[in-house]
């Protein structure tokens, strides 16, 4: 049984392992990059935990059995708070296709809710055929605009967006 908890500083080093084994199973879908999170101390971890779980930020940790399968994370745009930014998302290859990440997804559109937000932003990577398909499934749309990825010079980002 998969559960979706918040980030907490209990659960920081957990997360941790999972933000890693993400880093490496799918390096572009993110805008870090596995070497220069390694880096990064306990300590450096803890803070984020702090940082990511506070007013206007979010982050969830799927765990299945105790063992982490998924990571998301959510914020408010600074300048628009009725923006929300789905970023981070990642589900393990074992676990792809079985719910986990719909409820991850879910957990930060009602965390987004919750804060009054009245769209939903993403990006996603050009070569990531799949997770477009599934953005898609969950009501998300292509807007049309696009940056570059900044670990790539050959690949670029769509934005998505949903109302919520």
């Amino acid at each position: 049984m998969v559960s979706i908890e918040p980030l907490t500083r209990e659960n920081a080093l957990v997360f941790k392992d999972a933000r890693l084994r993400a880093l490496q199973d799918t390096p572009t879908a993110f805008g870090s990059t596995y070497a220069q999170t390694a880096r990064l101390n306990d300590d450096d971890w803890l803070a984020r935990a702090d940082r990511w779980n506070g007013e206007d930020s979010v982050a969830f940790l799927a765990l299945d059995s105790g063992n982490p399968c998924g990571i998301i994370r959510c914020f408010l745009d600074r300048e628009h708070s009725s923006c929300a930014h789905l970023a981070s998302m990642w589900v393990s290859a074992p676990d792809r296709r079985h719910g986990v990440g719909r409820a991850l997804v879910r957990a930060v559109l009602d965390w987004a809710r919750a804060k009054r937000a009245r769209d939903m932003y993403l990006t996603v990577t050009c070569n990531n055929d799949s997770a477009i398909v599934f953005y898609q499934a969950l009501g998300f749309s292509l807007t049309g605009r696009t940056e570059p990825y900044p670990n790539d010079p050959d690949l670029f980002e769509y934005e998505m967006t949903r109302r919520l």
